[in-house]
């Protein structure tokens, strides 16, 4: 049995987060577990997760993979949470709200898509 779709394709924060993440060279979109992913290959941003252990979801959210000098400090950031299932691979939620920073956004996929995507899509950004 499929899961149940987990997200609304009018939101718009999902069409922000979808501008920045299909603009990397090569990523896609795949609906997986109920929930948009975009991938590289391998996963680098997941749309909407839950607080490990707790039953609190965030459906306006983005899992990343936090590149590990910069994971503790952002999961002291109250916007910031463990996700269920991926925290402990080094991922990291982001609550969207309406003072989202973007730029930020954009730097958290950016990083998470460097750590996944295979070289020849890295190369395509450029240097850092």
């Amino acid at each position: 049995m499929p899961h149940p779709i987990m997200f609304d394709d009018a939101d718009p924060y999902l069409g922000r987060i979808r501008e920045i993440a299909l603009a990397l060279p090569d990523a896609t979109e795949v609906v997986a577990h109920g929930r948009p992913t975009f991938r590289c290959g391998k996963m680098f941003g997941n749309y909407g997760g839950g607080v490990k252990g707790s039953k609190v979801r965030h459906d306006q959210s983005i899992l990343v993979l936090a590149d590990d000098s910069e994971r503790p400090a952002l999961l002291d950031d109250p916007r910031f949470f463990l996700p269920a299932y991926l925290g402990p691979a080094g991922w990291v939620g982001l609550i969207l709200d309406d003072d989202t920073d973007w730029d930020e956004v954009g730097e958290l996929l950016d990083t998470s898509y460097r750590q996944i995507a295979p070289k020849r899509s890295v190369a395509k950004l450029g240097p850092l």
